[in-house]
């Protein structure tokens, strides 16, 4: 499981963790979000994010 940055504003996607009130289960990987999926914070694409070291 690994861990996704939002270069833009700094929100952090953890797989293992997911996003329950969003209705993203625990452990669902970034590469299967939906490709119109967005930053939660500032609505940024897929696109904005990298894993985070």
């Amino acid at each position: 499981m690994q861990k996704w940055i939002c270069i833009i504003c700094g929100f952090v996607y953890d797989e293992a963790v997911g996003m329950p009130a969003h209705g993203i289960a625990a452990g669902t990987k970034f590469s299967a979000l939906p490709e119109d999926w967005v930053c939660p914070e500032c609505g940024s694409p897929k696109e904005s994010f990298e894993v985070q070291e």
